[in-house]
């Protein structure tokens, strides 16, 4: 449980839905508190992307209703009128390709640095951020763990590896994976 929301077995994507609001609050983009997975669930319903039952139901959401919710609720914005969110999606049919992407997604946070939403193997993900090695050709990615349970104790969170830097193995190559890059227009601000 989490925020008094026990999302256990289906709250992932909605945690990495949070992450990445919290880094458009951080980078002054918007003031909006973080949604909470009802208000999240609210707004896909209100935009006709799922019917009224979703709201208040344990149903997942993926890549795709988050650039939705980013979209519609950075329109709303109290800062400035927010034009459209372009959000850049990558899809890969097994962990392996994950790595092969891992350039493209070093230059994402490079020049953009929205956390990413990964979706696979049942599982979301948050990446951080992108380690590749020129020399050895060694890649690792810096990935917040949204299945973390128990108190707001940052030492806890990375010393039990929840927020840490994960090995290329780290990727089932069993697996597909989504990702979704949210891309702030470069003149909002």
């Amino acid at each position: 449980m989490q925020d008094g929301i026990d999302d256990n077995g289906w709250g992932c994507a909605y945690r990495s839905f949070q992450t990445i609001w919290s880094w458009f609050i951080l980078n002054g983009y918007t003031e909006k508190p973080v949604p909470t997975h009802r208000e999240i669930q609210q707004t896909l319903v209100d935009i006709g992307d799922k019917q009224a039952k979703f709201v208040g139901s344990r149903q997942w959401i993926g890549s795709t209703e988050i650039s939705f919710v980013l979209n519609e609720l950075l329109k709303k914005t109290v800062l400035f009128s927010f034009p459209e969110l372009e959000c850049r999606f990558i899809a890969t049919n097994s962990g392996a390709e994950v790595v092969e992407r891992a350039r493209e997604l070093q230059r994402h946070f490079e020049t953009v640095g929205t956390p990413v939403m990964i979706g696979g193997n049942m599982l979301a993900h948050t990446i951080l951020g992108v380690d590749f090695n020129e020399n050895s050709g060694e890649t690792k990615f810096l990935i917040l763990d949204p299945h973390y349970t128990g108190s707001e104790d940052i030492k806890t969170i990375v010393s039990k590896g929840w927020c840490a830097w994960k090995p290329s193995t780290f990727w089932s190559t069993a697996h597909f994976y989504n990702m979704v890059l949210p891309q702030p227009p470069s003149n909002a601000i």
